[in-house]
């Protein structure tokens, strides 16, 4: 039981590093998946680069949006957005910008993997025109007819197998001898990768560097959001329990409903607005702003007072069902 609570904390105190490479992993190895039972390149030229380039890109297109649709913060921003109004200006795109950030992970994971692997960038390669014309100078005249069979190892013509054979090289990044060769889809690849690594963490080290709060104090927000949403989410079901059972035996009694308190319309709505840091006023969510200014007979502190500081977008990010289950 002791090991058991000190993975549990482990995941809990890493829980996003963990995410990101889960996520990156399940990624990886889809793609390889994918690669290699689903993708067989035409080997035409009228469908190679298209080919090709659907199966580079339109994944990480749905990875993408993907990312966006398991976001609790998307969710909190869109819902009702239409009806109260959205998030304008600067703010609006800062919030879309770091749900863009993590959304993107898993898009960005599967185009690095499939340019290292190769498969999906030789297609599409063969079957460009401007490609062709720079590659067959001064080979076989049917060497652009040829070249989008070089991924299927059908080309006929001396020059063609000749440049097939350096294509593949090239593609898989191995050199006559077999030694590693940088080469042009290993590279993006590569480097696309370095992208992923470098970008986030120099945008997370301003962030932190740019809080309006201490390591220590973070720590505790991430404490207290944890236990807010486990007890609302509790005593949610509680109250909504007691209203399904007092509902149901009126329904069967005919008799009128005794009074149940429960929050208005408007009352849900402040606390599900988007977090805004204040420095003047100590709050760790929209719920504990929205419960201090009602106590004290003050309107609600919307989402348009204070400032969003990107290294709280957590506080937003907290959704009921994953802490629960956590």
């Amino acid at each position: 039981m002791e090991k058991f609570r000190e993975v549990l904390n482990l995941h809990l105190k890493h829980r996003n590093a963990l995410g990101y490479c889960l996520v990156s992993l399940l990624t990886a190895g889809g793609e390889r998946i994918f690669s290699t039972t689903v993708f067989q390149c035409p080997c035409s030229a009228a469908w190679n680069l298209p080919y090709g380039l659907v199966f580079l890109l339109v994944p990480a297109l749905a990875l993408f949006l993907l990312g966006y649709v398991l976001s609790a913060r998307t969710w909190r921003l869109l819902t009702g957005c239409c009806a109260r109004g959205c998030g304008a200006g600067l703010r609006g795109a800062l919030v879309c910008a770091q749900i863009s950030a993590t959304a993107a992970v898993a898009p960005l994971t599967w185009v690095a993997v499939a340019l290292l692997g190769g498969a999906f960038y030789e297609c599409a390669a063969s079957g460009s025109g401007v490609l062709a014309r720079y590659l067959c100078v001064g080979r076989d005249p049917r060497c652009a007819a040829q070249l989008p069979l070089v991924p299927c190892q059908q080309a006929q013509a001396p020059d063609v197998k000749q440049l097939q054979k350096e294509l593949h090289r090239e593609l898989t990044a191995q050199s006559q001898v077999g030694r590693p060769r940088r080469m042009r889809s290993g590279v993006l690849g590569w480097i696309l990768i370095a992208i992923v690594i470098i970008v986030p963490l120099i945008f997370t080290s301003i962030n932190r560097c740019r809080s309006p709060v201490s390591y220590m104090q973070l720590k505790f927000w991430e404490i207290y959001l944890q236990q807010e949403q486990q007890i609302f989410k509790s005593q949610a079901t509680e109250h909504a329990t007691q209203l399904a059972k007092e509902n149901v035996k009126c329904f069967f009694e005919r008799s009128h409903p005794q009074e149940c308190n429960t929050p208005s319309i408007e009352d849900w709505q402040k606390i599900s607005s988007l977090y805004a840091f204040n420095p003047k006023e100590q709050y760790y969510s929209t719920l504990h702003k929205y419960v201090n200014k009602t106590q004290e007979s003050q309107s609600s502190t919307s989402s348009e007072e204070g400032a969003m500081v990107p290294v709280l977008g957590f506080v937003d990010s907290s959704d009921m069902k994953s802490t629960t289950d956590l």
